[in-house]
């Protein structure tokens, strides 16, 4: 179990590298916030002083191994735009994208499961290929789109829910139902195709010809079987909605990590991105981690490299 985990942990530390080392080349390709900063009537010499204060006139080479230094106690810089710390904005940020991340996967997992065992249970039918569609349409619907018919049917023509803005629970319902159309198609269709597997295993013919009702077989003995491939998309999702949400937030402008990002790209403040970057980078790596945990703890043959 111990190199189980090691090898796992090897292999996030490489993405987490591979991530931040893209999020630091990538975001000083943009160009020289300086001039963003000071604005376009700034003289040559207040250019290259808040340069040289900022060690942007330094190799790249050297910056890079610098900002890797700072990762690796756990400072994330200063925010060139606001002044203050990447961690402090982003821990400001992260209460908003976890309740909307959070909201988005129960109604993902709430409709997307059981329509999965729906479609599997009645496979081929037309109950199946009626599931299939809808899961397809929120595969394809763009999110932007989404959000802003919702915003337009629910906010502006009956007037039901707020359009935008954390105001409370009300103006939660259009991102978070916005945002939960993809985990939740990706999750039924996942159900419907490992319980399609499930269900026709001998076991559980062997269980119905003991009596045993068709509601047991079908929610204990087949979803437990068909359950890790479920839930690694769940637990996947769940790491994608919270750092990646970015669509959907500017969408309602809802105050988190996604709106936070966009500013960040429009004010080339590449100090605030790249730690926006790392943190999402993280969770995506920790939820992995756990995921491989849990594989390890439910299917023995997977610690134990048999599988």
């Amino acid at each position: 179990m111990i190199r189980f985990l090691a090898g796992k942990a090897v292999q996030g530390i490489a993405t987490l590298i591979i991530a931040v080392s893209v999020a630091f080349f990538l975001a000083r390709g943009t160009g020289n916030p300086v001039r963003e900063m000071l604005g376009d009537l700034a003289s040559a010499e207040q250019v290259a002083q808040l340069n040289a204060q900022l060690g942007l006139d330094r190799p790249l080479s050297v910056q890079y191994l610098h900002f890797l230094g700072d990762l690796v106690t756990g400072n994330l810089g200063d925010s060139l735009r606001y002044g203050s710390s990447n961690l402090e904005l982003i821990q400001s940020r992260l209460p908003a994208s976890i309740q909307l991340a959070a909201a988005a996967m129960f109604i993902a997992v709430l409709f997307g499961v059981p329509l999965g065992i729906w479609a599997a249970l009645r496979e081929g039918r037309l109950a199946d290929r009626l599931a299939s569609a809808v899961a397809l349409a929120g595969q394809s619907i763009p999110l932007f789109w989404l959000g802003l018919m919702l915003i337009l049917l629910f906010a502006v023509g009956l007037g039901w829910l707020p359009a935008g803005q954390s105001t409370g629970f009300s103006s939660l319902i259009l991102p978070a139902v916005t945002l939960s159309t993809l985990p939740m198609a990706q999750i039924a269709r996942l159900t419907r195709s490992s319980m399609s597997e499930v269900l026709g295993e001998a076991f559980l013919s062997a269980a119905q010809a003991r009596g045993i009702p068709r509601w047991r077989i079908v929610l204990i003995h087949a979803l437990q079987n068909a359950s890790l491939p479920v839930i690694t998309i769940i637990a996947l999702q769940a790491g994608t909605l919270l750092s990646g949400a970015i669509t959907v937030e500017f969408v309602f402008a809802w105050p988190g990590l996604g709106t936070l990002a966009t500013q960040a790209v429009q004010t080339r403040d590449f100090s605030l991105i790249q730690a926006i970057v790392v943190f999402g980078a993280a969770v995506f790596v920790v939820v992995n981690l756990i995921v491989d945990l849990l594989y390890g703890v439910l299917d023995p043959r997977i610690r134990d490299g048999v599988a």
